[in-house]
């Protein structure tokens, strides 16, 4: 959407601070031993509180209030009573919601306990390269200039990028154009950011594949090539100046 009023700017900021304090408020809850599903239920009891509706399950009817990836899986992880967290675990959980009829859409990864399994740079990366990313974005910069900053900078640490998932544009539903702000440069999209517009700019940084396809449940993705994958969103109104970082209050970059 493009923002057009002190009221949609009022929305935004607060339906993106909802699942901004979602995602915050649900990785300082979990813990090892729990699983996805009651880490999953405590984010919608969130949503709730803060008088939000879950987007996935809105838009979707995806089988959960939040996305939760463990190890292995790339994005649109079904929250599961038998999936136990353990130490070392390369978590990822991205919250989207509505309110008042304004949506927003934050994620974030995360190791859970000790990094046994050496996951810290990829996280890592992946938090640097979104921080870049974002502030380059202008009104009148070119779509594919996120791309290539994101793909040109996981090169730089001997990563990939998945380059079938993308940030989007967000504020009136979940996905609006622009839908395809990828982690690579298309050099066939003209596009430039609006200002005033809202979009989610999103990282997909991994260590060997370049493909999210989907397994036999119709909605988890896995990497083509194995290996792990770490996503960081924020989502963001753009200006001529600095972009407004709706969701900064997710800590994602603490």
């Amino acid at each position: 959407m493009i923002i057009k009023s002190d009221e949609e700017l009022k929305g935004m900021q607060e339906i993106s601070e909802v699942v901004a304090r979602t995602l915050s408020e649900m990785r300082a809850y979990a813990e090892v031993g729990m699983t996805t599903k009651e880490i999953d239920e405590f984010g919608g009891k969130l949503l709730k509180k803060y008088g939000a509706k879950s987007a996935p399950y809105e838009s979707y009817k995806f089988p959960g209030y939040t996305c939760i990836c463990v190890n292995n899986e790339v994005a649109h992880g079904i929250p599961h009573s038998r999936r136990k967290l353990e130490e070392g675990d390369l978590i990822n959980i991205d919250v989207s919601g509505e309110k008042n009829g304004f949506w927003s859409d934050n994620g974030g990864s995360f190791i859970m306990g000790e990094d046994i399994h050496g996951h810290s740079d990829l996280v890592q990366a992946s938090k640097d390269i979104l921080h870049k990313a974002i502030f380059a974005i202008k009104g009148g910069v070119k779509v594919n200039e996120v791309g290539r900053i994101i793909e040109s900078e996981a090169k730089k640490r001997k990563f990939t990028v998945i380059k079938n998932l993308a940030g989007h544009g967000v504020g009136r539903s979940l996905h609006e154009p622009p839908e395809d702000i990828l982690n690579y440069r298309d050099r066939f999209n003209r596009d430039r950011f609006k200002r005033n517009a809202v979009v989610a700019i999103e990282t997909f940084i991994s260590t060997k594949s370049t493909v999210a396809v989907e397994l036999e449940d119709g909605w988890t993705l896995v990497g083509n090539k194995g290996g792990f994958v770490t996503q960081h969103e924020h989502t963001i109104v753009v200006t001529d100046k600095e972009p407004i970082i709706l969701t900064s209050m997710n800590g994602v970059w603490d």
